[in-house]
């Protein structure tokens, strides 16, 4: 049952005091129950409204109260449910969008053809030209037969548009038309100071001659700027539908086809998969060259780094318990941060010798804080509504940690993906390079995390190490400690953690060096840095583990270093919600000898790639 009236109208007269008149108008709508748009400016009033037949009455006694309004003619179509979401009423330099200063309709305005006489016209098969003034987009669903489309995809291009028509036209006569006659009262005038001698414009547009005359002469439906997308002849609603993507109005043909998906794409927006997927990379790619142009770390900041007491420290002096957890820094060095108060709790600084207990929470704060450069290249490789498969550069650690807050992995993804904040899955070095898979909310990062502790997640690394290994594939099994002296560096040791890689050969060089691929098994800190050195064969470029069972300086390399040659080449696991396994490679890096690949490759079930 159409119980629900649609009203459009506007009229170009003079209005002031707006903002009193928008405050009135909106406060009344509201408390009528109606909902649509009012557009009003200096120069008339716009309005696409529905509600109640009450409502619409009570709206129209109110409009036509308005000095200037007292005529305002409408239209009125039916509905059996509520076109609009809600009630906006706005005040606008222009009731129809133009942007040509010295066009008055008020004042001097084309010469209207009422809906009959236009039927009257074709009826007697006049020699005229149909102007549609509307978008391409509207003029797709229906259109006067014969008319020529004036070809614009929004009507502030309508000046140029006009430009471009034939100069012959100029001496025709041209009926323009638009959904409510609305943009007529603005393209006549225009048409006549650019030498059209012969502009004459539909009066009320095509919903007034559907009104009074029918379909006759018309093809196909009506474009309307409400819910209903389309109307009929008989002004009903029609079963045309609105792409969400880009907006595309849709036949009932065009909603049939397999690239209509609702919500997602029409025939018009639709992208192949692997295209969708470049297209948003290369967004991706541009967010994160601006959370990195300048390096988030590079200007001086205030860094707070948290801390939090240990159960095994409950009781202990502060300055005590900094010095047995983290003994790599000088008591001295702690009791200047105490006097300087830089080390602070929700209420404010905390002395060296103040108990601490077990779970609270404590900042470190480093005033003027700049860190050091990294490689923030960071490439995307895969993304779709639940995972991210980034390729890390290096140096560029994930975590804060050290002298990195900003400038990691995480706060730049974060920075690029806001209001997202990824997760990561599993750790990677600062040094290496490669893949790191990253969840997009808690909830898949709960489902993905696991597959790494449970060991269910096949990697791959390639190496290039120092010497010739003997065999082409080879393992080793050598236990790691949790720690060894200063923090971070593990050792191999009999009673340290159960570790076992898997290593093949792939290629002896020339100059003394090989290329290995290394299939960890276990997941320990630095484990495959430390097999390898403790099988005599180092990898090249690390800082750390160095030839001849020598132990290095330090841990993170600068971007004059050269390189460590460890790079996540590999990975597959089970899709968190496609529940298929899924595979990912990374290109290789200028240091593995132009080794002969596929990469870059993924091996994916086709749901996933559905952004």
């Amino acid at each position: 049952m159409n119980d629900v009236v649609n009203i459009a109208a506007y009229k170009f007269a003079p209005l002031d005091d707006l903002k009193e008149l928008r405050r009135r108008l909106r406060k009344r709508c509201v408390r009528w129950g109606l909902m649509g748009t009012i557009l009003i400016s200096t120069e008339g009033i716009n309005l696409f409204v529905a509600g109640s037949r009450a409502a619409i009455d009570k709206l129209l006694v109110e409009l036509h109260g308005i000095p200037g309004l007292e005529d305002l003619p409408v239209k009125e179509s039916f509905s059996d449910h509520q076109p609009f979401n809600r009630m906006l009423v706005r005040i606008k330099q222009e009731i129809i969008a133009f942007g040509v200063d010295g066009i008055e309709p008020r004042t001097k305005p084309s010469p209207k053809l009422t809906a009959r006489e236009l039927k009257q016209w074709l009826d007697e098969g006049r020699t005229v030209t149909l102007l549609d003034t509307r978008n391409d987009y509207e003029v797709k669903l229906g259109t006067f037969r014969g008319a020529r489309p004036i070809g614009v995809d929004h009507f502030r291009e309508f000046p140029a548009a006009v430009r471009r028509l034939p100069a012959e036209m100029k001496e025709q006569p041209v009926v323009m038309y638009c959904t409510g006659g609305i943009r007529c009262e603005k393209a006549g005038p225009f048409m006549e100071r650019e030498g059209f001698k012969q502009i004459f414009q539909l009066d009320g547009g095509i919903l007034k001659y559907f009104e009074e005359c029918g379909g006759e002469h018309y093809e196909g439906d009506c474009f309307v700027f409400d819910q209903r997308v389309a109307v009929d002849p008989q002004l009903q609603e029609t079963d045309a539908a609105l792409c969400f993507a880009c907006q595309e109005p849709l036949t009932a043909e065009e909603q049939r086809s397999a690239k209509y998906i609702p919500g997602q794409s029409c025939p018009y927006c639709y992208k192949e998969p692997e295209e969708r997927l470049s297209i948003t990379i290369g967004q991706r790619h541009e967010a994160i060259r601006a959370a990195t142009t300048p390096l988030p770390g590079s200007q001086p900041y205030e860094n707070r780094r948290p801390i939090k007491v240990p159960q095994r420290f409950d009781g202990f002096e502060f300055i005590e318990f900094l010095c047995s957890c983290l003994p790599h820094v000088a008591r001295d060095d702690w009791q200047a941060i105490f006097d300087a108060g830089h080390m602070v709790n929700a209420e404010g600084p905390v002395s060296a010798t103040r108990i601490v207990y077990a779970g609270e929470r404590f900042h470190h704060v480093l005033p003027g804080t700049i860190e050091p450069e990294v490689n923030a290249d960071i490439q995307i490789l895969f993304e779709d509504k639940s995972i991210i498969v980034v390729n890390k550069p290096a140096p560029l650690p994930i975590h804060a940690c050290g002298q990195f807050n900003r400038n990691t992995l995480m706060h730049i993804m974060a920075a690029a993906y806001r209001p997202e904040r990824p997760r990561v899955a599993h750790r990677l070095d600062s040094n290496t390079t490669g893949i790191v898979v990253m969840s997009r909310t808690r909830h898949i990062a709960g489902l993905l995390q696991p597959q790494f502790e449970r060991r269910e997640v096949e990697k791959a690394y390639m190496v290039r190490v120092h010497g010739h290994p003997a065999q082409d594939e080879f393992t080793c099994d050598a236990p790691i400690s949790i720690e060894n002296g200063a923090v971070g560096v593990r050792t191999i040791e009999p009673d340290g953690l159960e570790s076992l890689t898997e290593f093949s050969t792939l290629a002896r060089l020339d100059d003394g060096t090989s290329l290995v691929e290394a299939r960890p098994i276990t997941g320990r800190t630095n484990q495959i840095r430390l097999h390898l050195w403790h099988l005599g064969m180092p990898v090249v470029g690390d800082p750390l583990y160095l030839p001849n069972q020598q132990v290095g300086p330090k841990q993170t390399l600068s971007l004059a270093d050269p390189p460590l040659c460890l790079h996540a080449w590999r990975i597959a696991f089970t899709h968190p919600l496609a529940g298929e396994r899924v595979s990912f490679e990374a290109p290789l890096p200028d240091w593995s000898a132009n080794f002969e690949t596929k990469s870059p490759s993924r091996s994916l079930p086709p749901e996933v790639t559905y952004l």
